[in-house]
């Protein structure tokens, strides 16, 4: 009967010690309950920041579109020779007329009363006679049209109408004009001017230049 109590004892013992040792596999808190350890969270691996090429070369700004002012046509100088003469004639104004002209004992005028002007000092002589005299001008030109001849050359065409006061009394006149430029160093000069009415006497017209009725 010990004997079987001793051998009770020892296999209540190994019990106890079995639980015991189990027991303590977790943590317990003061108050007996159980705590649960959680797992380190594993760290995420750092990326690189990306780093800037300082050597790299930044992309070309595109250029700004410049605008150009297209270059004067030849006929612009024609044109600007023209207008001295024509605001000449307007303003009574003797020195601005001539710079339209070129400066040459060839220069040779056909007048609209039929005379002939030759030499620009002689074309200048009769302005400064003419111009004082007039007032009240004004001159309007209809039809103008340039014909350029190479590079060097040019002829302008138009009609004209003047009305002014000539010595006191007024006066009215129409006619047709053509003036011959060429191109004097960099300024165009006018060479040569032909000026007639655009109605002519009748009277004083050949049967060979009568208009076909």
């Amino acid at each position: 009967m010990k004997r079987l109590l001793v051998i009770a004892s020892v296999l209540l013992a190994g019990a106890i010690t079995i639980f015991a040792q189990n027991s303590n596999s977790g943590v317990t808190s003061p108050s007996g309950r159980t705590r649960t350890v959680e797992a380190k969270p594993t760290p995420s691996p750092r990326t690189k920041p990306k780093t800037t090429d300082a050597t790299a070369t930044p992309s070309p700004t595109p250029a700004t579109s410049k605008r150009t002012t297209p270059a004067a046509g030849p006929t612009t100088g024609v044109l600007a020779a023209f207008d001295k003469i024509i605001d000449g004639i307007r303003k009574s104004d003797v020195d601005l007329y001539m710079s339209g002209y070129w400066n040459s004992p060839q220069l040779i005028l056909f007048n609209y009363n039929g005379t002939v002007t030759r030499g620009w000092d002689q074309l200048k002589k009769n302005r400064e006679s003419s111009f004082p005299q007039s007032t009240d001008v004004k001159l309007d030109i209809k039809d103008r049209h340039v014909t350029m001849l190479g590079t060097g050359g040019a002829v302008v065409t138009c009609l004209w109408t003047q009305s002014m006061t000539f010595n006191g009394k007024p006066e009215t006149d129409t006619g047709r004009m053509t003036l011959v430029f060429k191109k004097v160093g960099t300024e165009w000069k006018a060479v040569h001017l032909h000026t007639s009415p655009d109605n002519p006497d009748r009277t004083r017209v050949p049967a060979s230049e009568q208009p076909t009725p």
